[in-house]
């Protein structure tokens, strides 16, 4: 019995020992700080939406602006092809898909480019039908970054020197944000899967200039927000992470001279701060510049955004630029204003994979008082701005294996069998 006890004992012993080496090759420790990729996700690749049956007829989607595109110099990558075809990502089962691959790689969250208006909300479908419908939801976090800019009418594509007319305005009446506010309480921070930081549902606003016009000033959109607060808190929720993306200089409203963005963060109480996309902050002098560059401008801006202002600041890895496909085809294609505006080019996985690495490393070596360790990947799916994680003909799935490569999985994002093969699409000649 003594020799079994010792031999049982020897065998677990070997199999921690092998479990603990498995873990250092994977570059985890119990120590190392965590750190959360989430990956902006735009929704328009999917037919009948309700607005666009009205404005475009049909079974519309951008995937026509995807397939249209044309390389417009040499070497030049258009078009983009979707190695799962154009699907129709209001369906679940292609959703299913879409969470599968992302937390296979590394992904913890999808922020949904939310719109809602005036007159209701635009490009729900992905998330009510899709991924709140799809049978692995549970494997993903999601979250909502209301897209509060005005969406214009006939950027689908866009010919120069077209009058960009407002189609939607994104601003609402104060009326309509306390509507919207109960709504997503009531109808999305209450789901198991929404994303949230140490407790509270993560909710981040596009555009503060349209914010300030929804209420005529700083105070009033302050105290609106704060009633978000205390609503989710009656909800039951410990509170609301309030997030900003910063992108411009806001105007306050009757006013022409922009203030300073950490102002008024800070006035309006956020919790923390963050960017969409690199071009935000980064020009592009060439009409192809190199990746690289980007990278490198974008991560001195990120040095000054980290001292700027007094929220947390969440970094982006953009995996490119390209929104020429915006553009009517037939337009010259010049830097006269979005979308028309010069590229990225370079921007190859391995690139790709370093910029997530040097992330990495800069947030593991920030204090634990900066806030929690969190980046956003532009984007999920912005094929026509060529900047998309999801699988195309060139590539493969080498962006996506570039993140798992620098995160890896986590203990709830164990791998799935699921096949990452075209599925429920819809072709349009």
């Amino acid at each position: 019995m003594k020799h079994m006890r010792l031999t049982i004992a020897i065998v677990i012993l070997i199999a921690a020992v092998g479990r603990s080496n498995v873990v250092r090759a994977a570059g985890i420790t119990n120590t190392a700080p965590a750190i959360t990729v989430a990956s902006y996700y735009f929704g328009q690749y999917h037919p009948n939406d309700p607005r666009n049956l009205k404005e475009h007829g049909g079974s519309w989607s951008e995937w026509e602006l995807v397939k249209a595109a044309k390389p417009r110099f040499p070497g030049h990558q258009q078009p983009k092809v979707p190695l799962w075809g154009y699907q129709d990502e209001s369906d679940p089962q292609v959703m299913a898909q879409k969470i599968a691959a992302a937390a296979d790689h590394g992904i913890d969250a999808f922020i949904f480019d939310w719109y809602h208006y005036n007159d209701g909300p635009f490009l729900q479908r992905p998330i009510d039908n899709g991924f709140l419908k799809a049978t692995n939801n549970a494997r993903l976090k999601f979250a909502f970054m209301w897209a509060n800019h005005d969406w214009v009418k006939n950027l689908f594509p866009y010919r120069k020197g077209d009058p960009q007319t407002v189609l939607h305005p994104g601003s609402v009446t104060p009326e309509n944000f306390e509507k919207i506010c109960d709504h997503v309480i009531k109808d999305y921070f209450q789901h198991p899967s929404y994303w949230k930081i140490d407790g509270k549902p993560y909710f981040s606003f596009y555009d503060l200039n349209k914010l300030l016009e929804n209420f005529g000033s700083v105070e009033s959109a302050r105290a609106a927000l704060d009633r978000f607060r205390a609503k989710t808190k009656a909800a039951g929720l410990p509170g609301l992470h309030l997030n900003a993306v910063i992108w411009n200089q806001p105007i306050l409203p009757g006013e022409k001279v922009p203030q300073d963005a950490a102002k008024v963060v800070r006035e309006l109480g956020f919790d923390s701060v963050t960017s969409y996309v690199w071009f935000h902050h980064v020009p592009l002098p060439q009409q192809a510049t190199d990746y690289n560059e980007v990278r490198d401008a974008y991560f001195t801006y990120w040095d000054k955004a980290a001292t700027r202002f007094d929220a947390p600041y969440f970094p982006n890895v953009s995996m490119g630029w390209d929104p020429s496909p915006r553009c009517d085809q037939s337009d010259t294609l010049d830097n006269s204003g979005y979308p028309f505006t010069h590229i990225m080019v370079n921007n190859t996985p391995d690139n790709f994979r370093i910029a997530l690495k040097m992330t990495k490393q800069r947030l593991l070596a920030q204090p634990d008082s900066a806030g929690p360790r969190i980046l956003n990947i532009n984007c999920w799916n912005e094929w026509t701005e060529g900047s998309y994680l999801e699988p195309d003909t060139v590539n493969g799935m080498k962006y996506l294996e570039a993140v798992q490569e620098v995160f890896g999985n986590t203990a709830s994002k164990t791998a799935s069998k699921e096949p990452y093969t075209a599925s429920a699409q819809f072709q349009q000649n």
